[in-house]
Order: structure tokens, then C-alpha cells, then sequence
């Protein structure tokens, strides 16, 4: 017979057991560890865009900016946050299965999906620079909301701006 008190007991164990497994929820780039940095971006071993947040809530400026990013072209399908609405599905769900590569894609190209209960239609970004000069920075933003390590709304604390950014996104954005 379970009581109260050993199944809230059983329920912290298996909790913990869960957090112990890995540190960050599985997402379909792989594991998000940064392994390198190059002019502030971080990249996992594989080479993916990831994050980095210090153990004080101060995000990478990629993380930082792609909030900013998802929300001045994403959020209006895509909802606040990245969790979706009644036009288009939540995007800290699907990266959780989505890599990189998959997510690129999908911006660039667009993406149908129609059936007899849904018409699901996703525009091609693909030319378009507001998006395509950030898509590392909003891909950086989703998989740190996917993986759990980055809480709901704006981050409060940023690291400072690279040096070469700036140059960086003037040059993309023409």
C-alpha cells in the first residue's frame, strides 16, 4: 500500500534519478554542452549552435539575442516563449526531436502539412534577413527552452556583446 508521504517520496526519488541521468533534457541536436566558442557563439561537439548559461542565470549574447529575434518574427504563430498556439505548434516541444539541420531547413524552405483534420502551412524565410541573419540566435534561444535550462520570458542577465558582432550583422543585414 502506497501513503501519501512514501509515494511524494517516491515521486522526489524518481525525480531526482531523472535530473541525475543528464544534465539537460534530451533535445535532437544531441547534448548541448558547449565543447567551443567562436566570437562569443558557442557550438556542441557535433558543431550545433548551443548555449551557455553561468551558473548565475547570465546568458551567451546568442541566447540573449534570440529571444529578442523569436519574438519580433516567431512568437506571433509560434506563441510567447516558444510554446506554441492555435496557428502553430510549440517549438520547445518539436526541438526536443528536431536537430539543427531539420530546424534550418523548415525555416528556409517553409513547410506543408496538410490532412483531413489540419492545414498546417509554414512560410519559407529563406530570403528573408530578419530572420535568416539571426537563425543561429533564435535556434540558440529554442533549444535552451527545449533542453529546460532557460526559463520563461526575457533573460534578465546577458553577457556583454562580442566584438565582432556588430560588423557581423551589418554585413548580413546589407
Amino acid at each position: 500500500m502506497t501513503t501519501p508521504r512514501t509515494g511524494a517520496a517516491f515521486g522526489a526519488a524518481a525525480a531526482l534519478l531523472l535530473a541525475l541521468a543528464s544534465p539537460l533534457a534530451a533535445d535532437g541536436s544531441g547534448d548541448p554542452t558547449p565543447a567551443s566558442v567562436s566570437d562569443g557563439e558557442y557550438s556542441d561537439k557535433a558543431g550545433n549552435p548551443t548555449f551557455k548559461i553561468e551558473p548565475d542565470g547570465t546568458v551567451d549574447w546568442y541566447t540573449s539575442v534570440g529571444y529578442i529575434r523569436y519574438a519580433a518574427n516567431c512568437l506571433q504563430c509560434h506563441g510567447p516563449d516558444g510554446l506554441g498556439s492555435s496557428f502553430a505548434p510549440s517549438l520547445v516541444d518539436a526541438l526536443k526531436a528536431l536537430d539543427y539541420d531539420a530546424f534550418r531547413d523548415t525555416v528556409v524552405n517553409g513547410k506543408q502539412n496538410v490532412s483531413v483534420s489540419q492545414d498546417l502551412v509554414m512560410p519559407a524565410f529563406g530570403t528573408n534577413p530578419n530572420v535568416m541573419c539571426y537563425l543561429d540566435a533564435i535556434f540558440i534561444y529554442l533549444r535552451a527552452r527545449s533542453d529546460g535550462a532557460l526559463g520563461r520570458g526575457q533573460p534578465q542577465k546577458n553577457a556583454p556583446r562580442p566584438a565582432g558582432y556588430s560588423a557581423q550583422e551589418n554585413a548580413c543585414m546589407g
